[in-house]
């Protein structure tokens, strides 16, 4: 009886044994999804990222998002860099797009240089054209010097430039990571402004191939996993051309610090040449519009507005200098001025691409000056000219004696009757005269023959 209940534990405790060793069947593999390609737009933008090309790319995005919208977007993109917000913008664009963006750094020969880097790192597919090259994003201050250059202190980094740099180089993580790209090489492309060509960029990680024309990029990018979106099936989409705007050409062209420079010259020149000469009219309305352009491009481009003071007390210099005769004291202040304001005019961070020309603030210098020292020339010479209108414009011209001057009298100046003192001795009727002075309405003549 022992024997039958041990027999009957033992086969109770091996059931379970037996069944958690028995073998468990697989999980069925999750599904593949396919994200087909029918349709692709391409947005060819070369140039600095600014306002406007954020406005451009967002055009873009929201254009395949919409109902029966493309199902790619194609950036060709070539950029030496630009604003950091408006890189920004750009970046929560591609990454809010419920359909997949590439970025082409093409054609052969361009870059995504700088803000370029942190938009094609934002891409969930990055191809690159021969002959391109990718990196350098070590962000600056507009018109600052570059970092180490003029340091006093051993070469250690402005706090405000320090603080812009690490802020980038944690963004710059944050979209590698998101985007299963390169961490290390994005980051030092940020910290030790690293650039690379197209080839080496496919090696490392930080760009998926390289294609020499759009035909080339979707027979590559089929079968391509897009991240989120799944793997493209991509088989001879048809393609359609996004362009900018006319709009956003001519604001491109403004939004640079050294067109706003030329403006605010141009602005100022205007101005001054039609307060000396009002009611010639197109010099006011032309520098009238530039220097509203001018103040456009200092907005956008969040100038100090410190610097925007001084220059314009240095125009405010310039113009009290055609009005008062300061040994040309004013004309040196109001350069003086100009100049400290555009050294301090912008300071917003930039991804590169952006920078304010000395040569170009110096030139803009040296013409308004030339413009203010000739107007003031043309006053001085009207001030030592001889008056040519009024009772003044009598002095050295001949005339007659109506009566004796003895030595008071009358005389005929100019065809009308003016009382008149001798200053030769008594002059008779009827004998010539020349004016050798006014006197409020008296004049002052001599005898001649």
């Amino acid at each position: 009886m022992k024997t039958k209940t041990i027999l009957m534990l033992a086969l109770f405790c091996a059931v379970p044994v037996s069944a958690a060793s028995a073998p468990k069947p697989p999980k069925p593999a999750a599904p593949v999804r396919v994200y087909g390609v029918k349709t692709a737009l391409v947005a060819p933008y070369s140039g600095i990222i600014t306002p406007a090309a954020a406005e451009f790319i967002k055009d873009a995005v929201e254009k395949v998002n919409i109902p029966g919208g493309a199902d790619l977007l194609v950036i060709a993109l070539d950029t030496p860099g630009g604003l950091d917000t408006s890189m920004r913008e750009i970046i929560k664009d591609i990454l809010a797009s419920k359909k997949p963006v590439v970025v082409y750094v093409s054609p052969q020969g361009a870059r995504a240089a700088s803000a370029g880097v942190f938009i094609s790192m934002a891409s969930p597919l990055v191809a690159m054209a021969p002959g391109t090259n990718i990196g350098a994003a070590h962000p600056v201050m507009i018109g600052a010097m570059p970092s180490g250059l003029g340091d006093k202190d051993g070469g250690k980094k402005d706090p405000m430039e320090a603080k812009v740099l690490n802020d980038a180089s944690a963004y710059m993580k944050s979209i590698t990571q998101k985007t299963g790209r390169n961490v290390d090489w994005a980051v030092n492309a940020v910290t030790k402004s690293l650039s690379i060509p197209a080839e080496e960029a496919v090696k490392l990680g930080v760009a998926d191939f390289v294609a020499a024309d759009l035909n080339e990029l979707f027979v590559k990018a089929n079968g391509f996993k897009a991240g989120e979106f799944g793997t493209l099936s991509v088989s001879g989409p048809s393609v359609e051309y996004f362009r900018e705007t006319r709009r956003q050409k001519f604001l491109a062209t403004i939004t640079d610090p050294n067109i706003a420079m030329i403006l605010m010259s141009l602005g100022a020149a205007g101005l001054f040449i039609e307060l000396y000469n009002p009611g010639l009219v197109l010099p006011g309305v032309v520098g009238a519009m530039s220097l509203i352009m001018a103040f456009y491009s200092f907005q956008t481009l969040s100038a100090n507005f410190a610097g925007v003071a001084l220059i314009m007390l240095g125009f405010v210099f310039f113009i009290v200098e055609i009005k008062v005769v300061s040994y040309g004291l004013l004309t040196l202040g109001g350069a003086v001025s100009i100049l400290l304001g555009a050294l301090m005019l912008f300071n917003q961070p930039s991804m590169g691409g952006l920078s304010v020309s000395m040569t170009m603030v110096l030139s803009s210098i040296i013409g308004l000056v030339a413009v203010v020292a000739a107007l003031a020339y043309i006053v001085l010479l009207a001030q030592l000219r001889k008056v040519v209108t009024g009772i003044e414009s009598l002095k050295d011209k001949k005339g007659l004696a109506k009566s004796p001057l003895t030595p008071n009298g009358t005389v005929l100046v100019a065809g009308e009757l003016w009382e008149a003192e001798s200053v030769s001795g008594d002059i008779p009727a009827g004998a010539r005269i020349e004016v050798t002075a006014v006197e409020g309405f008296k004049v002052r003549v001599r005898h001649v023959k």
